[in-house]
């Protein structure tokens, strides 16, 4: 398929939003490592406010994937069917759910904050079902058609998520939070390199269920494309196919391994251990950074049926 980068940077985004959002919660449910009710209550807003921002530019984004986007509106008519129309129904939900989260805060409103945050982490996880089976429901792309997807999706998000609040713990300087936080980042990311190479060895031995002869109705043993019969692009080669060579996939497969797993984890343990913020911010910029291209090879990775006639030139 063709990647488009608003996607990647919705998706990508709101998934570090919403595990910034589920570690505050996490933290505020938990006790918050011992902070004093004004230290957390100023934390806990700030770390907020940034997943809003992060949910408001992923919003963003989403923009330039509509052909029409004074229309968006209309994309929410099909709920009952769509996975698509859900998230844009639940997307909303979570924005407003962490502006009156953030608002308890920082009205001091301690006694409604834990309920406030129950329901807004409830939407959070159903807006990870909705996101990850907009492309898991699609049966006909083998790749997407997994439970791996869903469960990518909400561990790498939550890895993202978790290496931002340590980043923030370090900056909003709430050390008693740094090491739980890298802690469970380092699980989260360790768990999400297990099922994403779980992902990538089950997309490598896929086969695909329609061959050339399917794709054009003759049953013939041997059967040769010369030519894609037409000799400009057209939609069909344009949006279900990257265009890039198996060479390029392969890097950037190598690229997000990389930069989405050791090398965070790596940077992790040195702004730990030495307390340096600006390691702890390379850990998440590195792993954003891996992110986009973690997001970019799941699209362009999906192979369309129709590639077997409209790619195919000898």
């Amino acid at each position: 398929m063709q990647p488009a980068f608003s996607v990647i940077f919705l998706t990508t985004l709101i998934g570090a939003a919403q595990g910034l959002f589920l570690a505050l919660y996490g933290t505020e449910i938990s006790g918050l490592g011992g902070l004093a009710p004004a230290d957390s209550q100023r934390f806990l807003f700030a770390g907020n406010g940034v997943a809003l921002v992060l949910t408001g530019l992923g919003l963003f984004a989403s923009f330039f994937h509509l052909g029409r986007p004074e229309r968006a509106w209309r994309s929410a008519a099909m709920w009952r069917t769509s996975w698509l129309s859900r998230e844009v129904i639940v997307l909303p939900l979570f924005m407003l759910g962490l502006f009156l989260y953030g608002g308890a805060h920082f009205l001091g409103l301690s006694g409604s904050t834990v309920l406030i945050g129950a329901a807004v982490a409830m939407v959070c996880l159903a807006l990870f079902v909705c996101t990850a089976m907009i492309y898991a429901s699609v049966r006909f792309l083998q790749e997407w058609a997994s439970p791996l997807t869903l469960v990518n999706y909400l561990l790498l998000g939550c890895a993202s998520g978790l290496t931002l609040a340590t980043l923030l713990a370090a900056v909003l300087g709430m050390s008693t939070l740094v090491v739980p936080y890298a802690s469970a980042a380092v699980v989260l990311t360790l768990l999400a390199l297990i099922t994403r190479s779980a992902s990538l060895v089950r997309n490598a031995r896929l086969k695909p269920k329609s061959t050339l002869q399917s794709a054009i109705g003759v049953k013939h043993p041997r059967i040769v494309q010369k030519a894609q019969g037409f000799m400009g692009g057209s939609f069909n080669t344009r949006e279900f196919f990257h265009g890039r060579s198996a060479a390029v996939l392969r890097s950037v497969k190598w690229a997000f391994l990389l930069m989405v797993f050791p090398l965070p984890l790596l940077c992790l343990a040195v702004g730990v251990n030495a307390s340096s913020t600006g390691m702890l911010g390379a850990a998440f910029a590195l792993q954003y950074v891996g992110l986009l291209a973690e997001r970019w090879f799941f699209f362009a990775q999906a192979n369309h049926p129709q590639n077997l006639y409209y790619q195919t030139i000898s």
